[in-house]
This record gives C-alpha cells, structure tokens and sequence, in this order.
C-alpha cells in the first residue's frame, strides 16, 4: 500500500520554509539598536517596580485547570448536540452520564472550596 506523499511533503515544505523564511527576513531587515528603553520590560505603559518573578497565589492555577477541564468538555457537548437524534435514547444515556461526571466533579471541587477566593 504504497501512497503519494509528494503533497504532503510539499505542503511541510513550504510551511517551513515560510516560517525560516520570516524569522531570517526579520534578522535581516529588522532594528539593530539596542537601547536602554528597549530592553526594558514594559507593561501597559508603567514602568516596572518590582521584579517579575514574584510568587503567585496557587488559586489562579487551580482556576486555570478548572477552566481548562470544564473548557474541555464542550469539545464532547457540541458534536453530540449536533447529532442527538441519530444516536438515540443510548446517546442520550451516555451523555447524562457524561454531564453527571461532570458535575459530581465540579461539586466536589465546590465543596472543598476550591472556588472561593478568600
């Protein structure tokens, strides 16, 4: 089962050879000056007053990974949304399972108060 890749291999070509291509036009053709100002980190036009490594509240990742797991779930949701009425009263019974992990998960994490901020 021999296939033509020659496409494919074309396509990786140029995608990177675009993207060499980009960053040897921006060596080349881009700003050589280093100024001081330049070189400085900038935030929303305040200058910088305290170092950028400072430490974090642990709940601002725990708040990402709750969104990036419930985010994910909608991945599952909309393609069986789409197309419920073809898989029946089986779709309908694996998907309330689904939701119904789901939301024992997020009451668990409710409950241990992981979504309180203070």
């Amino acid at each position: 089962m021999l296939h033509n890749y020659g496409p494919l291999a074309f396509y990786a070509f140029l995608a990177v050879s675009v993207g060499a291509g980009a960053l040897v036009l921006s060596a080349l053709l881009g700003p050589r000056r280093k100024r001081k100002g330049k070189m400085d980190p900038y935030e929303c036009g305040v200058p910088l007053v305290d170092s950028a490594h400072g430490r974090f509240n642990v709940r601002f990742y725990l708040v990402a990974l709750f969104f990036i797991l419930f985010d994910i779930e909608t991945v599952f949701l909309i393609p069986w949304a789409l197309i419920h009425r073809s898989l029946g009263v089986a779709g309908l019974v694996e998907m309330g399972i689904f939701v119904g992990v789901l939301a024992a998960g997020l009451a668990y994490v409710w409950k241990r108060g992981a979504l309180e901020w203070e």
